[in-house]
């Protein structure tokens, strides 16, 4: 029997409500293919501030080092935005990253055809659609120093903030944008500004170098905005993307859009070794918490992203993938999804039918 030690970081907002879910959908894989997990729970965000005073306290960050893998819910709220900087629930989130040296981001945004018509692009643009945004966590603009809002000789207020990237930080994140490529379609669009930005120049040069090893993956690049407009414009044409932290953080929302509903998707935080960090790419959901209208599945799928990548059970995780399918294909829709003609159902509804679907296959 195979035993895991999962850390659970329920958060904010709706993060506990989905996080139930994903327990009971975990617990029932579990029993199936005699699996055992060893759950236990930790703060971040917002209800470690109010608990601790800090986003991140240590031993969370500890407890997840000594993890087998991490599933995280959701953080923030409008309760914390207007602490300083340092102390609101997004830096806690920057602040395991790094701790857990959690340098790629992956973030699929797959068209479900039961989810087609919930899309706001016509369904020739969207149907077929299979992306994998494959994003540098730990590095660029939202780590690079010097940054701060400084005073100037004229007494005015100046925010400086720094994109920078070693050549290493874009070998690795650009490795494992290859060898994704490899297992889906053997396509890779590297998205950069290098027309303007000296840092992207550089991204470029060390992608294009990289080509060399991968010599069955065809590669090609895109200035950002061009990207921006393509994702939109046709995005049947992108298999693997690879971009930094800034670029990616912005074109894994657009591309999650594509779907119909960011509550649908799934993302991984992986490292060179040890626990990744599995969430679902949506927020908190601050005017929805504790109403039972949270969509669990994103949760659900980031839970079958863990099985998959960290815990080596494709199995289990192919068995929750297509338990989803089947309670989308029975019509059963939350608020985020739902359509004329099928069953709305709240958030712990969702889940019983889920495991029904489970233990009935």
């Amino acid at each position: 029997m195979a035993q895991h030690r999962i850390t659970l970081l329920p958060g904010d907002g709706i993060g506990p409500e989905i996080m139930a879910v994903a327990v009971k959908v975990l617990k029932t894989v579990g029993e199936t293919f005699d699996l055992t997990f060893e759950f236990q729970e930790a703060l971040i965000g917002g209800a470690a501030i109010d608990a601790t005073g800090e986003p991140l306290p240590a031993e969370t960050l500890e407890m997840c080092k000594n993890s087998d893998s991490v599933l995280l819910a959701a953080i923030g709220g409008y309760k914390w935005d207007t602490l300083p900087r340092h102390l609101r629930p997004e830096t806690g989130l920057l602040g395991l990253r790094a701790g857990l040296g959690l340098f790629a981001n992956l973030r699929p945004a797959t068209i479900l055809p039961q989810l087609i018509d919930a899309s706001s692009l016509k369904r020739e643009v969207v149907e077929g659609v299979d992306i994998m945004v494959v994003r540098e966590l730990t590095g660029g603009i939202y780590f690079g120093q010097p940054r701060g809002v400084f005073t100037t000789e004229t007494g005015e207020k100046r925010g400086v903030n720094t994109m920078a990237y070693t050549d290493s930080e874009i070998d690795r994140i650009g490795r494992v944008a290859f060898e994704t490529a490899q297992k889906r379609r053997k396509k890779l669009c590297s998205v950069d500004k290098a027309n303007v930005l000296e840092v992207s120049q550089l991204w470029r040069d060390r992608i294009t170098a990289l080509a060399a090893d991968y010599p069955d993956v065809e590669l090609s690049h895109l200035y950002v905005d061009n990207a921006a407009m393509q994702l939109v414009r046709s995005p049947k044409q992108f298999d693997t993307i690879v971009t930094g932290n800034l670029f990616g953080d912005i074109l894994s929302d657009a591309a999650a859009m594509l779907t119909g509903s960011i509550g649908m998707l799934p993302s991984a935080s992986l490292g060179a070794s040890g626990a990744g960090v599995y969430e679902p790419v949506h927020g908190s959901a601050p005017d929805i918490a504790g109403q039972d209208k949270a969509n669990p599945l994103a949760q659900v799928l980031s839970a079958a992203m863990m099985l998959r990548y960290d815990l080596n059970q494709p199995d289990a995780a192919n068995h929750i993938e297509q338990a989803v399918l089947r309670v989308l294909d029975q019509g059963y829709r939350t608020g985020d999804i739902i359509a004329e003609g099928n069953t709305l159902v709240g958030c712990e509804a969702m889940g019983n039918i889920l495991i029904k679907a489970l233990t009935e296959e």
